[in-house]
Formats: structure tokens, C-alpha cells, sequence
């Protein structure tokens, strides 16, 4: 049955994100055609963009913060428009990479699809009152807890005794630690609505369950895939965004991500464990900057 499971589950997933995909796309191709006529071609500098924030996603790091501030350095996106752009632009090599790492990287698909639907609930039924939290407040409290979690792993990986069985080689989680599991993607699915990153917190969370930290990768991306494009539709039918930086960040974004999935994929277990230290080391210190910036414009609009 278990093995059956396995076989069906796979092609099954596959074609609810392609549906997905396939509504996203169709959405983007009719609103680009109601867009004032103008050049719609991204410049190299665009493309540029799109490739190197979606080679370092591939890797875990995230797209969002490092093309914000691209933008925001050289003027390319109007403020406003910036969380559109990245969530319009950033779809489809997200969509990419979850094809891709779902089907390069063995991993329990039970499991796999019990933690995306989590996630894809939190963004729906979690959002409503996640939302209403201060988000600075939990910028602070998720980079604490991941500055902790970053230590506590470079114990494990240095042999520290008391930490060092924290982690294991599994590909699925059963029994508690797959409730435990559901749980923490359905909080971090609602927490994706307030833009707080889940890749790192994905990171950290499988590897302390005993799985294999290569997993984390279509379990963040699968997810994504399907929170994005629907978010990428509502920014659509606002023309919330800039067309041609968007364009720039989807063509330019596969490349990168096949280049990306490619240094996955290679990567040796233990590389792949000190890569998910520098990724939660740079995402909590991401977090709290982001949290400080943010608190002392408030203090300034008083």
C-alpha cells in the first residue's frame, strides 16, 4: 500500500502544480496584454537580477531580500510595486525549482505532501489572524530563535555530545514529529503572508525532526509554488507591479535555478549541513536588522 502510495503520489502532486502553473501563467499572459504598449523586453541588468537571486534561492538563501534591495540600490521599482514585482517575477522560477528538486532529491512523499498542504493552509486559514501580530515582533522572536537554532547546530556538527544526536539521515517523519512537522509549515505558510521567509525556518525544522537536511529543498520550494502564483494574481489584477523588472526575474530566474539545483544536488551531506548554518546565521541576522530598521521608522513618523 506504502509503496503504492509512493508511485501515485508523486504524478498526482506534479499535476496540481502544473494546474497551478498553468492558471498563473494565463493570468500573467492577459494582464501583459492589457499593459500600456510599450517595450516589454528586460534589459541585461534586469536579467541579471533574475539569475543570481534565484540561483542563491536555489541554495536555500532566499530571493526576496537580496532583490529588494537590488531595487532599491539602483531605482529600479518604485516601492510600492516592489512586493508585486518579486511575487509576479519570482513565480516561475519558484515553480521550477520545485519541479526540479521534487524530482532530483528522494524524499517520503506522504510526508512531502503533508507538510505543503500545511503550509497552503496556513497561508489561507492562518493568514487572518497571523496578519494581525506586529510583524517586527516576530521578525525579533524568529530571529532569536533561529540565531539559537544556528548555534545549537554547529554544536551537533562539531560533536558536541548533548547536541549531537539532533539531527539524523531520515527522508519522512511519522508518528509525533509528523505532527510536528504539519504544525510548524502551517505556521510559517501564515507567516509567509506577512513576507517572513520560510526557508530557513524549514531548514532548521526538518533537520532537528532527523531528517536529512536536502529535504528541506522541495518541501520549501513545493510549498512556494503554490503560495506565490496565487498571491502573483491578486498583485495581477491590482497592476500592483512593474512589468519588465518582473519579466527580468522569471527569464533570468531558471537559469539560475537549474545552476542552483545543480550545486544541491552535488553537494556533500556534511557541506549541505554548514550550508544550512550560513543560511539561518544570514536570515536571523536578516530578520532583526529588518525588525530594528523598521522600529526606528516608527519612531521617526512620531
Amino acid at each position: 500500500m506504502n509503496s503504492l502510495l509512493q508511485t501515485f503520489s508523486k504524478p498526482i502532486l506534479f499535476i496540481f502544480l502544473v494546474c497551478f502553473s498553468l492558471v498563473y501563467l494565463r493570468a500573467w499572459a492577459r494582464n501583459m496584454g492589457l499593459q500600456i504598449p510599450h517595450s516589454k523586453t528586460p534589459s541585461l541588468l534586469q536579467l541579471t537580477i533574475g539569475f543570481v537571486t534565484n540561483f542563491f534561492d536555489s541554495l536555500g538563501i532566499g530571493s526576496f531580500a537580496p532583490t529588494t534591495s537590488w531595487f532599491k540600490l539602483q531605482n529600479l521599482v518604485p516601492d510600492e510595486h516592489i512586493p508585486g514585482t518579486m511575487h509576479v517575477g519570482h513565480s516561475f522560477p519558484v515553480i521550477v525549482q520545485a519541479f526540479v528538486f521534487m524530482t532530483i532529491i528522494q524524499v517520503d512523499m506522504p510526508t512531502l505532501i503533508a507538510l505543503i498542504v500545511m503550509s497552503v493552509a496556513g497561508a489561507w486559514l492562518g493568514a487572518r489572524s497571523i496578519t494581525k501580530w506586529p510583524r517586527n515582533y516576530i521578525q525579533i522572536g524568529l530571529g532569536l530563535a533561529l540565531g539559537v537554532a544556528a548555534v545549537t547546530f554547529v554544536m551537533q556538527l562539531l560533536g558536541v555530545d548533548f547536541v549531537a544526536n539532533l539531527t539524523g539521515d531520515s527522508l519522512k517523519l511519522t508518528g509525533s514529529k509528523l505532527w510536528i512537522g504539519m504544525a510548524g509549515t502551517f505556521v510559517m505558510g501564515a507567516l509567509m503572508t506577512l513576507g517572513v521567509g520560510m526557508y530557513a525556518p524549514t531548514m532548521i525544522m526538518v533537520s532537528m525532526l532527523g531528517m536529512n537536511p536536502i529535504v528541506s529543498f522541495p518541501i520549501m520550494m513545493g510549498s512556494c509554488a503554490f503560495l506565490m502564483p496565487t498571491a502573483s494574481i491578486r498583485f495581477m489584477q491590482s497592476n500592483a507591479y512593474s512589468l519588465r523588472p518582473a519579466l527580468g526575474l522569471a527569464l533570468g530566474g531558471v537559469p539560475g535555478v537549474l545552476l542552483g539545483a545543480f550545486v544541491v544536488k552535488e553537494m556533500p551531506l556534511d557541506l549541505m549541513r554548514w550550508l544550512v548554518v550560513a543560511v539561518v546565521t544570514y536570515t536571523s541576522f536578516a530578520m532583526l536588522r529588518s525588525a530594528y530598521i523598521q522600529k526606528s521608522r516608527v519612531a521617526e513618523e512620531v
